[in-house]
């Protein structure tokens, strides 16, 4: 505070500044008179002693405050003062009170000058210090000394203009120079302006509100030193013994460890956040470039201010290893670009690379050098926006699949090493994650190429049908199913109608699936009855699930409770056979769901009516037998068969769907494309939880004049009969081309069923797309072909229908055997069947 000056004529007089020594010190004053007794009592006495004058003047202080025992001395002391001597020293004493009993005891420093009164008699002036006070102040200055000298803290002591009045030791050694030359110096001498103008803001606050400040956080540097420092600043006002404000006082605490253990806590605390983020949201998808986008939302702007993904472009084309991959000079594809900062690019020294583009990085670049070692490399800033990047290879299984890029702005954190073994984490688990997508992708096509290339190929065509088909995948967040059918051409223009379903997903179940369309076309061309095929077919899928095959599985069946699930082959399967002839369609069904039919003149407004054929059990389970249904199928009808994925899904229960199905095939005369689309459309078919497969077949029969039916007598002159028959049946269709032919070919099977059949002979000519002829007998014994030896007259003549036809066979019927051929109808260009020297020979 600042002196108060008080003028009185030339005479200035002023006042103690406060803050000085008798602030502190209590000094009291009385004079003793030249008789020995008090003349004067100062008010300072009257604060010290607790007397007033009016109760000590004309005493004896003798008497009046020292203890009995030294009196004596006491009084020869006052009497060489009064002779003029001077005496100084430490006095114990009594106040008496005023009952008359004693007070309170002390201790006082006692400093007694001679003086003259105005009669020029000797008196005495007596000063008195309570040594209590100088103990204590004696004691606190040495405890302030050691606190501010000895503190392994730095001090400061700011004035009230908030300049430095003192700094201790420990404060000198980190700024530099001795503790005095610090004096006068401000706060902006020490630290940046920002956290100068925070501390000097602080000082001016607590000096003017008293209100102390607790772990103030400054950062600042040290002279010569370039690391940063980070102090906890205490900031408390300091006051006179009166009570008035002389300043603010300072302790700083370096916690730079503390801070920096904090930041690694915090980083840890960080880095396991976006760990567990990262194996939440990544992968889930199995799609690469979702994957890669998760990636950088989990990363920006939590961990960098921008990233970006780049990714062999082989791997995005369903390859494995790209070329030049192993140099990191492969072509690379960028998927993904994330940034928190406007206007700015990843990659430091590199191309602008848009999201999409293919791109190489040259060879001796950071980026080159991540993808060749396998190892992450720190790219330094390239005097733009960007400070740091991190080139991160993606390694998955010991395979580089791609890059990654954490690049942090100016004005952020560089990349520690923490840092680096986070971005190593994270893109090693977006690579796992891309490559698992990479190899579902691979699988998901190649069962796909697998499934479809086992369907029928184009539009199927079949004689006395109109077929149109439709089968759709599953959606790319479901694996490929097992669904399949099929149209499978039978002697005699008959048409197999299969459709079927393996359990199960992915390529396992487009393998089963393919090889029990495999063994479907098979059976089917041995001419097996439906509910015979199916039989087959169950033994065919146990045998899939077991080590040795259907005999083994046959073998161990009564394990199958023990067998592992996984091994397990279950199929569901309708077989059909129709006949145009007859239009008589014969079912079998192995746990399937009962075809649609819908006739001409049905009430549009009724549903389609579901075919009673019983469901029997699913393929691969066994131990039933299968049952047949005929049904006799009227001209114009609509036959529809499709597996559970077009009816079924979590949200739509099997019952709806079959009702919703049922609900749009109400109108058989429309086109079955048109048909097929409408069907797809009105139903829920993205559900994406199961293929479908969709098969709808229309009846058209074949006409009556395009079949010729001839039963013969089991006689030879029937041998003839029948090649006059076919001669005027082939003549009535204009096939004069093919006359010759099947006459001699018709001989040969008549002949062959009078010498080795048994009962009636029946003859049948159909015409459709070719022309096929049928020998029936009631014979049980199949003809077998063989080569006739060079001695033998006969035995040749299935080798003749052999060269002549293009195909022939026999099949068992309920009466009987048929022995069929096939001819090609003549296109008009191409004249009759000749056979060449070379095959004539064969014959021998």
């Amino acid at each position: 505070m600042s002196e108060i000056p008080e003028t009185a004529g030339d005479v200035v007089w002023q006042s103690s500044p406060p803050g000085s020594i008798y602030d502190y010190i209590r000094v009291a004053s009385f004079s003793i008179g030249p008789d020995g007794l008090i003349e004067q009592w100062s008010l300072r006495a009257e604060e010290q002693f607790g007397l007033a004058a009016a109760a000590v003047i004309g005493r004896d202080p003798i008497e009046a405050f020292m203890p009995p025992e030294l009196r004596p001395s006491g009084h020869r002391r006052v009497a060489e003062i009064l002779d003029g001597k001077e005496w100084t020293g430490v006095v114990p004493f009594r106040v008496p009170s005023p009952e008359g009993g004693e007070g309170a005891q002390g201790l006082a420093e006692l400093y007694v000058m001679p003086s003259r009164t105005a009669t020029d008699e000797r008196a005495a002036l007596c000063i008195v210090v309570d040594v209590r006070a100088l103990r204590g102040i004696e004691t606190d200055l040495a405890a302030s000394q050691a606190i501010f000298g000895q503190s392994p803290y730095g001090f400061l002591l700011f004035g009230t203009d908030l300049t430095v009045l003192r700094a201790n030791r420990r404060f000198a050694t980190v700024f530099g120079g001795d503790p005095e030359e610090h004096r006068g110096h401000t706060v902006h001498d020490y630290l940046s302006r920002p956290e100068a103008d925070r501390m000097a803001a602080a000082l001016r606050r607590v000096l003017d509100t008293g209100e102390s400040v607790i772990d103030l956080q400054i950062m600042g540097s040290a002279p010569g030193g370039a690391d940063r420092r980070h102090w906890s600043i205490n900031l408390y006002r300091v006051h006179s013994g009166t009570g008035r404000p002389i300043g603010v006082a300072g302790l700083g605490i370096d916690v730079t460890r503390r801070h920096n253990a904090a930041r690694e806590a915090a980083d840890a605390r960080r880095n396991l956040a976006l760990l567990n983020e990262a194996g939440a949201r990544m992968g889930n998808t199995l799609d690469l470039e979702t994957t890669a986008r998760e990636l950088l939302d989990i990363t920006v702007p939590g961990f960098c201010d921008l990233a970006s993904v780049d990714l062999y472009q082989s791997l995005l084309t369903g390859g494995d290893a790209a070329p030049g991959s192993s140099d990191g000079r492969g072509e690379l594809r960028r998927v993904a670009f994330a940034s928190a900062v406007s206007d700015a690019l990843p990659a430091g020294g590199e191309a602008e690379v848009a999201v999409g583009d293919i791109h190489r990085y040259r060879f001796h670049s950071p980026y080159a050098g991540a993808l060749r070692t396998a190892r992450t490399h720190t790219v330094p800033s390239d005097g733009g926006l960007v400070q740091t990047t991190l080139a991160v290879p993606m390694v998955a299984h010991d395979t580089v699949v791609g890059l990654v890029q954490f690049a942090r702005a100016k004005g952020s954190e560089p990349f520690g090493e923490r840092d680096r073994a986070l971005a190593t984490e994270l893109a090693s688990r977006a690579a796992v994650c891309i490559d698992n997508a990479r190899l579902y992708r691979r699988e998901h096509e190649r069962a796909l190429i697998l499934q479809r290339s086992l369907l029928p190929p184009g539009a199927p065509e079949a004689a006395g049908l109109d077929i149109a088909c439709r089968y759709l995948p599953g959606s790319a967040e479901s694996e490929v199913g097992g669904d399949w059918f099929d149209v499978i051409e039978l002697p005699g223009h008959r048409t197999a109608l299969v459709i079927g379903d393996v359990m199960g997903r992915g390529l396992r179940a487009a393998v089963a699936m393919g090889e029990l369309r495999t063994a479907v076309r098979t059976l089917a061309l041995l001419d097996l009855e439906p509910a015979e095929v199916l039989s087959h077919l169950d033994e065919i899928a146990r045998g899939l699930g077991a080590p040795g095959g259907s005999q083994q599985a046959s073998r161990v069946s009564h394990k199958s409770r023990e067998a592992d699930l996984s091994e397990v082959y279950l199929a569901t399967c309708v077989y059909a056979v129709y006949d145009p002839v007859t239009r008589r369609c014969t079912f079998a069904n192995a746990g399937h769901l009962p075809p649609v039919l819908v006739e001409p003149g049905d009430d549009p407004g009724e549903p389609a009516m579901l075919l009673d054929v019983p469901p029997g059990l699913p393929l691969g389970v066994g131990g039933e037998p299968f049952e047949e249904v005929e049904v006799d199928l009227p001209e114009g009808a609509l036959l529809a068969l499709y597996t559970d994925g077009l009816v079924e899904s979590r949200d739509h229960p099997l019952d709806e769907g079959l009702h919703a199905f049922r609900k749009t095939l109400t109108d058989p005369g429309r086109p079955l494309e048109d048909v097929c689309d409408q069907v797809l459309g009105s139903l829920d078919t993205r559900h994406g939880e199961d293929d479908i497969a969709l098969l709808l077949a229309r009846v058209q029969g074949l006409p009556v004049d395009a079949v010729g039916d001839w039963r013969l007598p089991r006689e030879p002159r029937s041998v003839g009969r029948a090649r006059e028959l076919t001669r005027t049946q082939l003549l009535a269709w204009d096939l004069d081309d093919l006359v010759d032919t099947t006459e001699l070919l018709v001989s040969e099977l008549v002949t062959n069923a009078l010498r080795y059949g048994d009962g009636e002979i029946r003859l049948r000519l159909l015409r459709d797309r070719t022309l096929v002829c049928e020998v029936w007998d009631a014979g049980l014994v199949q003809p077998r072909r063989r080569r006739a030896r060079d001695t033998d007259e006969g035995g040749r003549g299935l080798q003749l229908v052999g060269l002549l036809s293009a195909a022939w066979g026999a099949r068992r019927t309920p009466r009987g055997k048929t022995v069929w051929f096939e001819l090609a109808l003549p296109d008009g260009e191409s004249g009759p069947v000749e056979l060449t020297e070379e095959q004539i020979l064969s014959m021998f």
